[in-house]
């Protein structure tokens, strides 16, 4: 049997739900009333099970994100909440928190959230002993790193493939809380890793002025699906819960043509759903928001990741700036831009700056409010105005059903019976007087052409076969009738089918890899307390929430590295490095500060708070 492997994409709402999965998405994940790690994306229970019952109908998967950290008080509405989720038909859970492996659950789906220290083979080992089913693996992970921990375990195993990158290891930045008591893990980023900075070095120089210095590029691995597959991906997620509609279906789309061009023909792997889509656009992922894109670090580290001169979408790259003219500009391949498309550029003082054209006259393009540029300023485009327009129309993706229809006699009447592509049947008859046609011709192209006609029904007809010893006439209406109420029955049957996979999770009490937790392992709650006691944990830290120590704080780690942004690094830089960093290297905005702390060993930089005594190693 072939093994399935899914575009799994993210929904803000319904309405974005429903799109992605017309789109081509194999699975969705949608955030519900409380508990997800993005409190500006929750949906009702409500939603949930419409996209659910929605999904079904194309075997597609909805995942609901339960990943924030809990806290005593909110165990309770939580695990009722699980509940609801379970009886309306949700798939699967995505959780960071141990408490809810500690509670009495239905049978449901447990997936290990990236925020869960999913970065070796030993902790990822220990989940699906655990009982999860699928571990969602660290971003920061290379293919010799995956394909380690899939050796290690027969796991499912999920990966970001598209979409913006958290800077930090997910689950372990605490400079939001830090800096105003909003937790990240709490479903309350603020996003100060997309703030400008400075850079000053040990001696109090400083090194670089105002430039977004914790900013990262946006992830692309759509040409490495195939290797992500042989290292053992068999998931590849889009980041994207607070993204617009266009970003959603852009980004699926291209997903699902790059997929299935490495699906077909396939002899060990198949796609995870039902359906086709027919697009009325041409996917690009440069043409929906994004810093720039990198590979990050799934080649090993290659290449500066860094989105300095701005955290906003600098889109897709048209060209330079030829000419300023008094009310615009002439730019290298102005063809491409349309009246209102939106403009990135940095200005002349070298900041984020852009423009919305107004108009297009003799090659020259005015915006709306003029700006001054210098020649060979670099533009790009971060809204299509004409692309948005077609993108966000309702059949700018359709997704239809392959279904068989067969059109018999039978004694007293005609009976039409549908049988889909996966195999499902829906039949139905109606009695009436036969009546031979008036003259020779056939009935049967006639027939097929009305029987063909899905409208905007789910199905698409490929193949229909009309079986009639005489040449039997038919009101098109009778034939129109039976074909709408076959394939009505055909969506209630395929939803009432539909098989969700169910695993009741058991309490475990094999070894957790470590005997003692620091806060980076979020903490919060007695459960969780419980959970991990019981799999011979010793010592456990409270959650950085519980216990944060103002001023003296480790607020992040990350792979993430300014001194080879900066080319200083000592291990890939030897020979052009030129004169040492004077540590410790400070980032400033406003009366923020924090120190930056490098260890080479583990290749990782650690950020904290201005206030923390810091040691450093010396460099080889």
């Amino acid at each position: 049997m072939k093994k399935k492997v899914e575009i799994l994409s993210p929904a803000k709402n319904l309405i974005q739900g429903m799109a992605a999965i017309n789109a081509g998405a194999d699975a969705v994940y949608i955030g519900a009333p409380q508990f997800g790690a993005r409190s500006n994306a929750t949906n009702s229970l409500e939603d949930v099970a419409e996209l659910v019952k929605y999904a079904h109908l194309f075997k597609a998967q909805v995942f609901v994100v339960v990943n924030t950290i809990l806290y005593d008080n909110e165990l309770d509405d939580c695990k009722k909440m699980i509940y609801t989720l379970y009886d309306i038909g949700v798939d699967a859970l995505i959780i960071q928190d141990m408490a809810i492996m500690e509670m009495d659950l239905p049978p449901i789906i447990i997936h290990a959230s990236t925020q869960a220290n999913n970065r070796d083979p030993q902790h990822v080992k220990f989940l699906k002993d655990a009982g999860m089913k699928r571990v969602v693996l660290a971003r920061e992970l290379n293919l010799d790193q995956i394909k380690d921990i899939s050796t290690a375990t027969d796991v499912e195993l999920e990966f970001f493939v598209s979409g913006a990158l958290c800077v930090s290891f997910s689950g372990n930045c605490y400079m939001s809380v830090a800096n105003g008591e909003r937790s990240a893990n709490r479903g309350s980023c603020a996003q100060n890793c997309r703030l400008p900075y400075n850079l000053i070095d040990g001696t109090g120089k400083t090194l670089i002025e105002n430039s977004h210095l914790l900013s990262i590029k946006d992830l692309d691995l759509s040409e490495q699906l195939p290797n992500l597959v042989e290292a053992g991906i068999t998931s590849f997620k889009i980041e994207g819960r607070l993204k617009d509609m266009v970003y959603v279906k852009n980004n699926t789309s291209f997903l699902r043509k790059k997929l299935d061009a490495f699906l077909e023909n396939n002899d060990t792997y198949q796609k995870a759903s039902s359906g086709r889509t027919h697009y009325n656009f041409e996917a690009e992922m440069d043409r929906s928001f994004n810093r720039g894109y990198t590979d990050y670090f799934v080649n090993k580290r290659t290449e500066k990741i860094g989105s300095w001169e701005s955290p906003k979408s600098q889109g897709q790259l048209i060209g330079k700036v030829l000419q300023v003219k008094a009310n615009g500009y002439v730019i290298e391949n102005s063809e491409l831009l349309n009246n209102g498309d939106g403009l990135f550029f940095l200005n002349e003082n070298n900041e984020p700056d852009g423009a919305q054209i107004n108009i297009i006259i003799n090659d020259i393009v005015v915006p709306n409010t003029f700006k001054p540029l210098k020649p060979g300023t670099i533009i790009y485009r971060n809204s299509d105005a004409n692309f948005n327009r077609l993108v966000e129309r309702d059949d700018s993706a359709i997704r239809k059903i392959g279904v068989s229809l067969k059109f018999t006699e039978t004694i007293n009447g005609f009976q039409l019976l549908a049988i889909d592509e996966d195999g499902h049947e829906s039949v139905a008859s109606f009695q009436t007087e036969k009546e031979l046609a008036k003259n020779e011709e056939s009935t049967v192209p006639n027939i097929k052409k009305n029987l063909s006609k899905t409208g905007n029904t789910p199905f698409i007809v490929d193949d229909i076969s009309v079986e009639f010893t005489k040449n039997w006439f038919l009101p098109i209406s009778k034939i129109n009738d039976i074909r709408r109420l076959v394939l009505e029955q055909l969506i209630d049957i395929r939803i009432n089918e539909y098989h969700r996979d169910e695993f009741q999770i058991t309490k475990t009490d094999h070894p957790y890899p470590v005997s003692q937790l620091d806060f980076t392992y979020n903490v919060a709650n007695k459960l969780a307390r419980a959970f991990y006691k019981r799999h011979g944990v010793t010592e456990i830290e409270k959650a950085f929430e519980l216990q944060w120590d103002p001023g003296k704080s480790r607020v992040m780690t990350t792979k993430y590295c300014v001194k080879y942004e900066l080319g200083k690094c000592w291990r890939f830089n030897k020979d052009t490095m030129g004169e040492k960093l004077v540590e410790p290297l400070t980032l400033k905005h406003g009366e923020n500060e924090y120190k930056l702390k490098f260890n080479c060993k583990p290749c990782e930089m650690e950020i904290w708070e201005k206030d923390a005594e810091l040691t450093f190693e010396e460099e080889e």
